[in-house]
């Protein structure tokens, strides 16, 4: 079954614009708060009207604007698990699953139940309410509900966001195991990194209300194409660039960044000498040394100073000028061993495939 979208939506800042097919399995849908995530599950959901477009499973219309098809919500066999579940707080945990399946007798309510809370292991919580279980439970039971009737498709908006990760990660691959039984098609909203790579086969990232990259978790997080692509999946530092030499026979090319006599080595892109570019660098993705280092593999070993530094978290971030700033994130305890302070001599060392040279906006 495959979920095909085809809609535009206009909205207060911008107007939502998206085409795709979502084939069985999770699609995730990424990008910053406010890009229009959330609007387009609602659209597939029915619970939002789009203003044009064509919605459909495999031959199953839902919404088309031109023959005024608009199938209700309650009848388009659509999952929806938002971020706050709704959990009906006087009911036990095994009603609020069951509150779907109404039109059932009540020996099929009983059985769908102790089937779908088997598959997220919860049986035992059957009977409690949800002010008397822990947030990841009431996760369960909430994704439990939007599955006992067999939905068709299946909309997830954000909702694993408030658990830790150890709790994230056993969700996850319980509901892994149930698609793979299924195999439905998953839409998953998320601004979460991990939750791409570990949920998705397919990435499609949505900015100011349109597909700007779609492509596999590897293409999209890790080779970003455009700039803006870079900034929102996490590069922390884009560097204006030029090409200043290629080596097609070894895969690589030189990028001088601009204002600083710098050049760093770079995977091979379809760029001739001289032309612009932006080189994407994580700020994760370099190591900090405090003395010249050698014996190294990695290509880029690049001179600067620390002009800050910032705790954040679990990290330390160091700001280096090299002629232009460049952002590294070290643990606290190397900061402290390596005696990293504002004014000292700092060199950065980058493996090739850590530099992204890609299209400027």
């Amino acid at each position: 079954m495959t979920l095909a979208v085809q809609l535009r939506k206009r909205l207060a800042d911008f107007t939502l614009d998206a085409t795709f097919e979502a084939m069985p399995g999770v699609t995730i849908v990424f990008g910053e708060s406010g890009s229009g995530k959330t609007t387009l599950l609602r659209c597939v959901a029915g619970v939002t009207r789009p203003d044009a477009g064509r919605i459909a499973i495999g031959e199953r219309i839902l919404f088309e604007a031109e023959r005024r098809i608009d199938v209700a919500p309650a009848r388009r066999r659509v999952g929806f698990v938002f971020q706050q579940l709704a959990l009906f707080p006087h009911l036990s945990a095994g009603d609020n699953i069951a509150y779907a399946l109404a039109h059932l007798p009540a020996t099929d309510r009983r059985e769908r139940v102790e089937v779908i809370a088997r598959s997220f292991r919860i049986v035992h919580l059957l009977e409690r309410r949800p002010a008397d279980i822990s947030g990841g439970e009431r996760q369960r039971v909430g994704l439990a509900r939007s599955l006992v009737g067999d939905p068709e498709i299946l909309l997830l908006d954000e909702p694993l966001s408030a658990l830790d990760h150890a709790t994230q990660s056993r969700i996850i691959e319980d509901l892994l195991h149930w698609n793979d039984a299924r195999q439905i098609p998953v839409l998953y909203v998320t601004h979460s990194q991990r939750e791409v790579f570990a949920l998705g086969r397919r990435v499609i990232l949505v900015e100011e209300g349109r597909i700007v990259a779609d492509g596999t978790p590897q293409q999209v997080m890790n080779a970003p194409t455009h700039e803006r692509v870079a900034e929102l999946v996490g590069y922390e530092n884009v560097l204006d660039g030029v090409v200043a030499s290629r080596n097609p026979d070894a895969g690589v090319m030189a990028a001088s960044v601009a204002g600083t006599g710098v050049q760093l080595e770079t995977p091979l892109v379809e760029a001739r000498v001289g032309d612009l570019v932006r080189i994407a660098i994580r700020a994760g993705d370099i190591l900090l040394a405090a003395q010249r280092p050698t014996g190294l593999s990695a290509r880029n070993v690049v001179q600067g100073t620390i002009v800050s530094l910032r705790r954040t978290g679990a990290f330390v971030a160091v700001y280096v000028s090299i002629g232009a700033v460049v952002e590294v994130h070290v643990t606290p305890s190397a900061c402290d061993e390596l005696g990293l302070r504002e004014g000292r001599e700092a060199w950065l060392v980058i493996k090739t495939h850590s530099c992204r040279a890609i299209a400027s906006k």
